[in-house]
């Protein structure tokens, strides 16, 4: 979608470009200008993506379409994980995590259908000390309290994603939040700098 939208607006400045040539006529001895690509400039500002994903992706990536509330949710973990003052890795596998828990949407009690007291972006539990009920359905706490626990992993940086959240996590399915590293990647470059 990203690339679509950045496809277009080149094309856009093209065109412009073009037709402002066409009217105005040939340029005459203008002084000589260094300039950027436009995709260039616009493609600085994003996170390198050998930062987002050092240690390449594992097995097959997942990807889902999100609404208004997920999207702010990934901008609540990202604006924890500046707080937390951590860098881009770090909200990567805070993406990850929270897509493969909740599908970045703060889940309340689900009745029967609860993995235990488990509730919030984070799947975390009150009886195993995570906080209140209220502390961790707020996306700024849970952010913070899962990237407290990340920063307790010695050399988590240099794990590949679905280690580092499984030392976090104790998930019972370890290897799923690899699935969503590209995804959660993609995110981090587009909100890191908004």
């Amino acid at each position: 979608m990203n690339s679509k939208l950045l496809r277009k607006s080149v094309l856009g400045v093209a065109g412009l470009a073009f037709a402002g040539g066409v009217v105005a006529g040939p340029a005459t001895a203008a002084p000589s200008v260094e300039s950027k690509p436009v995709a260039a400039t616009v493609l600085a500002d994003k996170p390198d993506t050998g930062k987002l994903i050092p240690h390449g992706v594992q097995g097959k990536q997942s990807r889902i379409d999100l609404d208004d509330e997920q999207t702010a949710n990934v901008k609540a973990i990202i604006a924890a994980t500046k707080k937390a003052d951590m860098d881009e890795r770090a909200a990567v596998v805070a993406i990850a995590t929270a897509l493969q828990e909740s599908k970045l949407v703060n889940l309340g009690h689900l009745g029967e259908r609860n993995d235990h007291d488990s509730q919030g972006l984070f799947q975390q539990r009150p009886s195993s000390g995570w906080g209140t009920v209220e502390q961790i359905t707020d996306p700024e706490y849970s952010t913070l309290a899962f990237l407290k626990g990340l920063k307790q992993v010695d050399g988590w940086q240099d794990m590949p994603l679905t280690k580092a959240a499984q030392t976090v996590q104790v998930s019972a399915y370890p290897f799923h939040y690899a699935q969503w590293e590209t995804q959660a990647a993609d995110l981090v470059a587009e909100h890191w700098n908004n």
